[in-house]
């Protein structure tokens, strides 16, 4: 096929068609991501010049850019960056595995499950003088189990003789509704400093990010995408319908629930470390597939570096642009992603 070049490797045992221009696009995107990525190092209070970014990162510098850089900069910026990138490819997942244009992670009530155990920790564990009991670093594992059990719990409600799409969208919003009223609940009932927290935290923010963070996010991330990207072909076979995919001796069921799991791991991870920060799952696979069409092999790693753009470009404007204050990230891909949500929307109606 034209624009098309067979890769094959250990003897023909495992080959994979090539799109030459899909290729093209994602390295150009690439450049952007990195490009991005040192602007946003220099750009803040202290303002540094690219060139000097990238000596910094060769360990080059003065120490207070190297101070700058390396504890405040470089940790939120990496953090976004990895959170876009498992937004994103989760989002290309659902949309491959319901058939619905519309879906994201926010539909099967994953980042809903997720705030509202964020919510809950810190109402079950501040004391009597507004003060956490535990460690706040606590937090992700509260949000990544939260998110884990919503996402099990509406695979298990979906399951008639299989789990369907359309019964797994229906679930998840219904589940997505109860998680934000427990969501609401418990904020009524948390002190109001706690309240203030979880409700930045909701929003989407990536200002209270360390290096910790990062040894724990970045693994975990790499390795869930890794096999995301592995599994795109059976996203393309679920994509096509079931009976098409049974047809052609997928184990649609199992498959469907590996591609769950994947989805839910990418979205609890990046929930946990940076909060509800919406729109990036809709919006980020939708650009890709006006780029480089709907094959998921080429579709999943595009999502992955548009949505890191799109975060580390909305943490960028929100710790920039309204200085001394430091706005959530969250604020600007909703600001984005509603608008783009209702044109979606409208353009799914007329067609």
């Amino acid at each position: 096929m034209k624009g098309y070049r067979s890769f094959r490797i250990n003897r023909d045992k495992i080959s994979m068609l090539l799109d030459q221009n899909a290729l093209v696009k994602l390295v150009i995107l690439a450049i952007i991501t990195l490009t991005t990525f040192i602007v946003s190092i220099g750009l803040g209070d202290v303002k540094i010049d690219p060139l000097t970014v990238v000596n910094l990162l060769f360990g080059g510098g003065t120490e207070l850019q190297q101070l700058v850089v390396y504890q405040f900069r470089l940790p939120r910026i990496v953090v976004s960056m990895l959170v876009g990138m498992g937004l994103a490819v989760a989002g290309g997942i659902l949309q491959g595995l319901i058939r619905n244009p519309l879906a994201a992670p926010e539909t099967i009530g994953v980042t809903a499950g997720a705030g509202m155990s964020v919510v809950a920790f810190l109402w079950l564990f501040s004391d009597k003088n507004y003060s956490l009991i535990v460690s706040i670093k606590w937090l992700p594992v509260a949000a990544f189990v939260g998110a884990s059990l919503v996402a099990v719990a509406v695979y298990f409600l979906s399951w008639k003789d299989g789990v369907k799409p359309i019964r797994l969208v229906l679930i998840g919003i219904g589940i997505s509704a109860l998680m934000q009223a427990g969501t609401t609940t418990f904020m009524v009932l948390s002190p109001i400093h706690a309240a203030s927290q979880a409700n930045i935290w909701i929003t989407g923010s990536v200002n209270s990010v360390t290096w910790e963070d990062v040894h724990v996010l970045l693994p975990v991330t790499v390795v869930l995408l890794l096999i995301a990207f592995i599994s795109s072909r059976n996203i393309n076979i679920q994509s096509i319908g079931e009976d098409i995919a049974t047809g052609v001796g997928s184990p649609v069921q199992r498959h469907r629930f590996l591609l769950l799991i994947i989805s839910t791991g990418l979205v609890g991870t990046a929930v946990a470390f940076a909060g509800g920060i919406g729109f990036v799952g809709l919006m980020a696979p939708h650009m890709a597939r006006r780029l480089v069409g709907s094959s998921f092999g080429s579709l999943l790693p595009v999502s992955a570096l548009i949505g890191a753009i799109l975060v580390m470009v909305a943490d960028l404007i929100g710790r920039t642009l309204f200085l001394p204050l430091i706005v959530p990230a969250g604020v600007f891909t909703a600001t984005l992603g509603a608008p783009y949500f209702i044109y979606l929307l409208m353009k799914t109606k007329s067609s």
